[in-house]
């Protein structure tokens, strides 16, 4: 099965891994706390325990009371501390069971605290990773009355049908251009550019360059690095392009 077959839960999931996996070789690397006296052998397969079985309890705490907490960092400082005990167990067990020999109870609250900085780490790496991952949805819209004038040299073009019709969007397509309206599509010869001219004072915005919509069309828009994607009437969906994406955001669609 490609990444793009899996089930959004397992990619996710695949995800996290990847993230706790580089965490831990990482820490292995750097060995803090006095690890990096160890042997490579035992402060590999040690850290790497850890983090994976630490981040997983973190993870599951995260998915169930972390999302009950408002706010990015104290999502991360609740789920760190709620984590640190049950870790702390996990992590005492690993070292006994690596190292192979009887491990002392270690200073309780120098340990808790180094089971809490590592903890608060790894949460706040992977909460990272999931704020740039998540595109921002917005559904506030800010819409001033239609121009219906400005609108009627181009409505002039379509059909007896759709001149009356509301207007969505207009599309530029090959030497075409369709004109979505919410009595269907209507294919118009007319260059994309032409139509922007007989469009400049209508209500709406080009979102790309082979795309204008209706200002009152859009319902939502769903940003990602740069552009974005709009929701409009209808069920369609268009493109933000970078370039065209301040507009957007000027008139109130804020991400």
């Amino acid at each position: 099965m490609t990444r793009t077959q899996l089930p959004p839960a397992w990619r996710r999931a695949a995800i996290d891994a990847a993230v706790l996996t580089a965490l831990g070789l990482f820490m292995g690397a750097v060995g803090p706390f006095g690890g990096a006296a160890l042997a490579a052998i035992e402060r590999y397969p040690y850290w790497l325990a850890c983090i994976l079985g630490g981040g997983l309890i973190g993870v599951a705490i995260d998915e169930t009371l972390g999302r009950r907490v408002p706010g990015f960092v104290a999502r991360i400082a609740v789920t760190s501390l709620v984590m640190t005990p049950p870790v702390a167990i996990y992590v005492f067990g690993v070292a006994r069971s690596i190292f192979g020999r009887a491990q002392r109870l270690p200073d309780l609250p120098a340990f808790l605290w180094q089971v809490l900085v590592i903890s608060a780490l790894v949460m706040s790496v992977r909460a990272l990773v999931w704020r740039r991952s998540r595109p921002v949805v917005q559904t506030r819209t800010v819409i001033a009355p239609p121009l219906p004038e400005a609108e009627a040299a181009f409505r002039q073009r379509l059909s007896a049908r759709r001149r009356a019709a509301r207007l969505i969007a207009v599309e530029a397509h090959d030497h075409y251009l369709r004109v979505h309206t919410d009595a269907g599509v209507e294919l118009v010869t007319l260059r994309f550019a032409d139509a922007m001219a007989e469009l400049s004072r209508a209500h709406g915005f080009q979102t790309h360059r082979s795309w204008w919509v209706a200002a009152d069309a859009i319902e939502a828009v769903r940003w990602r690095r740069g552009g974005g994607e709009a929701r409009l009437a209808g069920d369609l969906c268009v493109p933000v392009s970078r370039t065209c994406a301040p507009i957007l955001k000027a008139a109130g669609w804020r991400p």
